[in-house]
Order: structure tokens, then C-alpha cells, then sequence
């Protein structure tokens, strides 16, 4: 068996990942401090022929109490 580097160690060797690793719980907060908008579509057919069409727009963020 051999051991196989993570798959984002061969970006950070060259530059461009930092080479620390980051929590998702950390990840997840800067990203909702500053905000994420998510968008798709969804399609649902049979044979060729649309059934539902789902589209979604949201904006994801963090609730401050500024007091």
C-alpha cells in the first residue's frame, strides 16, 4: 500500500494554496461573515421532455445582534 499525498499538496508546493491547513468550521465562517450567494438550476425530464424546471437564487450570510 502507499501512502498518496493530499490531493491539494501538489497546489501548495507550486504556490498557490497556502500550505496551512484550514477547519471547515473556519471555512465556513468567513465565508458567511462575508456572505454566499448559491445559485442552479434544476431539470427533472423523461425522454427528452421537461417536467420540472427548479431554479434557485439565494444569498447565504451570517445574522449580526449589533447592540
Amino acid at each position: 500500500m502507499t501512502y498518496e499525498e493530499p490531493r491539494g499538496a501538489l497546489l501548495a508546493e507550486e504556490g498557490r494554496l497556502p500550505a496551512e491547513r484550514v477547519a471547515l468550521v473556519d471555512l465556513l465562517d468567513r465565508l458567511l461573515a462575508g456572505g454566499v450567494v448559491v445559485s442552479g438550476d434544476l431539470v427533472l425530464s423523461i425522454a427528452d421532455i421537461d417536467l420540472v424546471r427548479i431554479s434557485i437564487h439565494a444569498l447565504i450570510t451570517s445574522i449580526r445582534d449589533d447592540e
